[in-house]
């Protein structure tokens, strides 16, 4: 019984994988739309810091934030 719930979860694995293989093959299509503007591109040290030094430094800002909040009610007690 357990191989026949294998192969059934293994079927329906791969039937969902390639069904969404054949779904985002439009996004990779290098045809431009009507109404297509792109901007111009991010150099390498605006693409770090968009993607990789603003997410930690939100980060660290919401987590200094809520343990400022949690040291003020330890003292209040």
């Amino acid at each position: 019984m357990d191989k026949k719930n294998a192969l059934r979860a293994g079927a329906v694995t791969a039937g969902s994988t390639l069904m969404m293989l054949l779904m985002t093959s439009p996004a990779l299509a290098l045809t431009r739309d009507d109404g297509d503007d792109p901007g111009p591109g991010l150099s390498i040290g605006e693409t770090l810091g968009l993607f990789v030094a603003a997410p930690i430094v939100l980060f660290l800002v919401i987590a200094g934030l809520v343990m400022v909040g949690d040291k003020s009610r330890k003292n209040q007690a």
